[in-house]
């Protein structure tokens, strides 16, 4: 058998990058990050954070040395061009946990990110790396990097081999080159410079979203006294005028009072780009973020995209690395993000066509704006970041709730697909969605978030039931070999009952008290008292209890599972 270098070379150590090592090193094996840059990249990029991806820093245990970095419920307001708000983004929902919106600072964010892989024994962070081969060879890959010296030139090379290699080194992205794979899309010939002061000179700690058909513009308020602005360049106003100081005074005398008085930190110009690949995986190579699609910044998706996938393709790697599941697990990758990552790009243009509008336009969106705030349904839809298309995975490691098989999942119950056996309030299945995040009580903790306990990796909660109930041994033995947690969801006023009635469960039985009602309210509208959660949290399977053993079972199958061996 050969000996590898490591268990996943990650190409790239940007956030992406750099998350996926931490959640791989986690779980207990192996990655080395290559890097052709010779230090992080120090100047801020991303600037919104959102409350998923959180939970992804949770897991891979850095939130709290992130969390001084970031400033939480970033509102966001679209205005005209007199200043009239049109629309406010301003979601109250924490249902995973967390403010769905923060604004932070990518470079010392990243720099935790880069820290936190010193934890992971046979994890290394190598600068001065830059990737020029990929070879595949069946059941290993060699990647051959160029050793750059301090002033670019080559030194010599190396070659690692690994179980698997990742390319997130951005969207001129190497590997994506190297796996042949179409990417799709369109990239505006739209410019636009940022720029990021110090002492913010005006102090409001928001977003306003400037869709003036003047000058369309941005201006965020950042952790740390920061304050950002992006504003959009004309087709007849070469990319060169930014280095005017003229110029860009012009741009900034609308906002502040005097732009010669401000200290600016971070200078640059960028296109926005709407694009994705046509597959995220070729044999033994992956792509994710930048590498894998490319979104404009309006909704600040770019970062948090790149987490999801981040998130979603560690715990699947960590699983066959693991010897828990086959191979297969890994083509639920592209299956599972691409759509998502699609969506986000769709409704990315479309926020900045709206943005962008010229006279004319501008008045009939604002008309309508006004018209639309007069109805409360429309007018939620943007306060509470309903348009935001939220991660829903129909086709992967799900299992269709009406029929229980595996590898699909239908939104809805239209007609009756699950009768007779239950009546319920909704309409809409729960697979494929992520689960929420209430604070919850048990025997040991008192008013924690909810992945505290369940952990992270997988879960069978029932409803006020004993989740053993109706599992055979067969099933208590393949919970024992996949570390699945068995939890049961009480109201806090019976917790300490079930405490004491499943004691002699056939398999340990955490009892969660639900003394928010958070969980109790999430059941009573849904037609399911079980679901199985994956290591990142989404359900992949929602039934009634006495279902349990068939629900299992097409899990097992969607999620390419092993069935005996293994590691326990």
């Amino acid at each position: 058998m050969t000996t590898l270098d490591t268990d996943v070379v990650v190409i790239g150590a940007g956030p992406v990058g750099l998350t996926l090592a931490n959640l791989i090193g986690v779980r207990g094996h192996r990655a080395t990050v290559l890097e052709t840059r010779h230090e992080l990249i120090d100047y801020p990029r991303g600037v919104g954070l959102d409350d998923e991806s959180i939970r992804t820093l949770c897991t891979a245990g850095l939130w709290q040395q992130i969390q001084p970095y970031t400033v939480p419920h970033h509102v966001v307001r679209l205005v005209n061009g007199e200043g009239r708000v049109l629309a406010t983004n301003d979601p109250k929902s924490q249902e995973f946990g967390y403010p769905r919106k923060h604004g932070f600072i990518q470079p010392l964010v990243d720099k935790e990110l880069a820290a936190g892989l010193d934890r992971f024994p046979g994890t290394t962070l190598r600068f001065g790396h830059r990737v020029v081969g990929l070879e595949d060879r069946g059941d290993h890959v060699a990647v051959t990097a160029e050793q750059l010296g301090a002033g670019g030139d080559v030194t010599g090379t190396l070659t690692l081999t690994a179980r698997y290699a990742v390319g997130c080194e951005g969207g001129s992205s190497f590997t994506r080159k190297w796996m042949g794979v179409q990417f799709e899309g369109k990239s505006p010939s739209t410019r636009w410079v940022v720029v990021d002061v110090d002492n913010d000179p005006i102090g409001t700690p928001s977003v306003y979203l400037g869709a003036d058909p003047r000058r369309p513009y941005v201006s965020i308020g950042l952790p740390q006294g920061i304050r950002r602005w992006e504003f959009m360049l004309h087709d007849d106003e070469p990319t060169e005028l930014v280095d005017d100081p003229a110029f860009m005074h012009s741009l900034l005398q609308r906002h502040v009072p005097d732009p010669a008085a401000l200290t600016i930190i971070n200078q640059r110009t960028f296109t926005h780009h709407g694009r994705v690949a046509a597959d995220f995986r070729k044999g033994r190579v992956f792509i994710a973020g930048d590498a894998a699609h490319l979104m404009p910044v309006w909704l600040g998706q770019g970062w948090n995209s790149g987490i999801r996938d981040a998130t979603n393709l560690a715990w699947k790697l960590t699983a066959v690395l693991g010897g828990d599941a086959g191979d297969a697990l890994l083509d639920t990758y592209t299956d599972e993000r691409r759509k998502h990552a699609s969506d986000m790009i769709d409704v990315n243009m479309a926020a900045g066509t709206v943005m962008k509008m010229g006279r004319l336009g501008g008045r009939l969106r604002d008309a309508s704006a006004s018209a639309l705030n007069l109805v409360p349904k429309w007018k939620s839809y943007f306060t509470e970041l309903r348009f935001k298309p939220m991660p829903r995975y129909a086709s992967g490691v799900v299992v269709d709730q009406a029929t229980l098989t595996p590898g699909r999942a239908e939104a809805g119950f239209k007609r009756g697909r699950l009768a007779p056996f239950t009546d319920s309030a909704g309409e809409l299945s729960p697979v494929g969605l992520q689960f929420i995040q209430p604070r919850v009580n048990t025997s040991s903790a008192t008013d924690v978030l909810l992945d505290e306990v369940t952990g992270d990796w997988w879960t069978l909660a029932t409803w006020g039931t004993d989740p053993t109930a109706f599992l055979s041994p067969a099933d208590l033995e393949l919970i024992h070999r996949h570390r699945i947690t068995l939890v049961s969801f009480m109201p806090e006023t019976q917790r300490a009952w079930a405490e004491k009635r499943y004691a002699d469960s056939p398999a340990p039985v955490t009892v969660v008290g639900d003394h928010t009602g958070a969980l109790k309210d999430w059941f009573d509208v849904r037609a399911c008292g079980l679901v199985v959660l994956r290591p990142d949290r989404f359900v992949a399977a929602a039934c009634l209890t006495q279902q349990a053993p068939k629900a299992l079972a097409a899990v097992v199958t969607a999620g390419s599972l092993v069935k005996e061996g293994g590691r326990r």
